[in-house]
């Protein structure tokens, strides 16, 4: 099953703005989950004049509990208590002509739901204002537009049915009609049997969208965090509004408190 979330919104501020604050957004208050980023790959060609990177970010998440109320117990082992997961994600910078296209998808339990995010970051179409003597100018409160597309494909249970056609496949290769198929291709009864393969994937796909939906909105308000720190006080005032997020984001109550402590050297009193 696949489900696609779209929409579109503008950011007041000019793409060379925007395009840097969408490097340096975590953290921000908004994004209090993000505990890490790290750039895996990056190069920047004269002749396109494009800038591509590759980064990794590790989010403090987990499934969320109605989805795990679908799956059986321990089909995800030990990762659903881990509480972290890792986003990859790609972008190209074109520094020429101001446009920036975005994905991030998700590395971990992409059997149950894979999520792929794709955005687009450009200067809005707007005709040059004539300034009366043959001349134009640009507008002065220049905004960058984006479009983000979002694809959701869960593929839970689809294992089990592959192997069972490669079974029956196998069994049916055989001209004796004495030869029947194995009890273990006969679907399996008793978890949710009321509900169909399809039918789990849809809630699944249901569920990730909704999260999108609250996940966008925290995402543009992070990011006009970010911009208004560099309005205000530039890159410097950037770079201080991130130490300050970080330090609250691990000096927190539990696990992520002691981590810091101990990064810093610090013995933890509890």
């Amino acid at each position: 099953m696949v489900k696609f979330y779209e929409s579109s919104f503008s950011y007041d501020y000019p793409f060379p703005a925007v395009s840097l604050a969408y490097f340096l957004r975590y953290p921000n208050p908004y994004a209090k989950h993000v505990l890490s980023t790290d750039v895996i790959e990056r190069h920047f060609d004269k002749d396109s004049q494009r800038l591509y990177t590759t980064r990794l970010h590790l989010k403090r998440s987990k499934l969320p509990p109605t989805v795990l109320k679908l799956l059986p117990k321990g089909i995800l082992g030990s990762s659903s208590d881990s509480g972290q997961s890792y986003i990859l994600e790609k972008s190209i910078v074109d520094v020429k002509k101001g446009w920036m296209t975005t994905e991030t998808r998700n590395l971990e339990w992409t059997g149950i739901l894979s999520v792929v995010e794709k955005q687009s970051y450009f200067r809005p179409a707007r005709e040059n204002v004539s300034a009366g003597n043959g001349t134009s100018h640009e507008p002065q409160n220049e905004t960058t537009e984006v479009k983000t597309s979002t694809t959701f494909i869960s593929r839970f249970g689809q294992g089990g049915h592959r192997a069972a056609r490669r079974k029956t496949g196998a069994v049916s290769t055989n001209n004796d009609p004495a030869v029947e198929a194995p009890d273990e291709i006969q679907p399996k009864r008793g978890f949710l049997s009321s509900w169909s393969t399809s039918s789990l994937q849809r809630t699944i796909e249901a569920i990730g969208m909704r999260r999108t939906r609250e996940a966008l909105l925290k995402s543009k308000d992070g990011m006009n965090v970010v911009l208004g720190r560099m309005r205000s006080g530039g890159l410097v005032e950037v770079l201080e509004g991130m130490r300050k997020d970080r330090e609250a984001i691990y000096v927190s109550e539990g696990p992520w408190k002691r981590r810091w402590n101990q990064s810093r050297g610090v013995e933890d009193d509890g």
